[in-house]
């Protein structure tokens, strides 16, 4: 099972690093028919929806591209770390963040849980929040 996850995991990853709008039509060869995905802002279930996510990505952001850094896989499934970077507004953002999955006996997704920091990784870079999330990051924090 493992060098079947291993696979899946290589051909997941590839994807996500060469996603277009036009590649997002072969979701169903990564996940299952009964996949869920939940990320800070999302929460789906099946392909339609899963499939939706990543097309609203593509029609909110522009230039977004992921890069996969690392894998750590065993029989149950696998954790991806990943940079994702994109443009909103004009403006170049970067993203960090952590991919928890499951797979199914035929090495397709079954659950999809994304991880990343959303008042550091993007709050504090926008104009406006980001003066109130250092604000904020002063005041709690413990080193003064």
């Amino acid at each position: 099972m493992r060098a079947e996850i291993h696979r899946a995991v290589a051909a997941l990853a590839a994807w996500y690093e060469t996603l277009t709008p036009e590649s997002l039509a072969r979701v169903g060869e990564h996940y299952a028919a009964n996949a869920w995905f939940k990320d800070p802002f999302n929460e789906a279930s099946g392909l339609e929806e899963i499939r939706r996510v990543f097309a609203h990505m593509f029609e909110a952001l522009a230039e977004p591209r992921f890069a996969v850094h690392e894998r750590v896989v065993n029989d149950e499934g696998a954790l991806l770390t990943w940079e994702f970077s994109f443009r909103l507004r004009g403006r170049a953002l970067r993203v960090r963040g952590a991919s928890h999955l499951k797979f199914n006996s035929r090495g397709k997704v079954v659950y999809h849980r994304d991880y990343w920091d959303t008042a550091e990784e993007l709050y504090a870079k926008l104009p406006v929040l980001g003066a109130l999330m250092r604000w904020l990051g002063r005041r709690l924090s413990a080193a003064r």
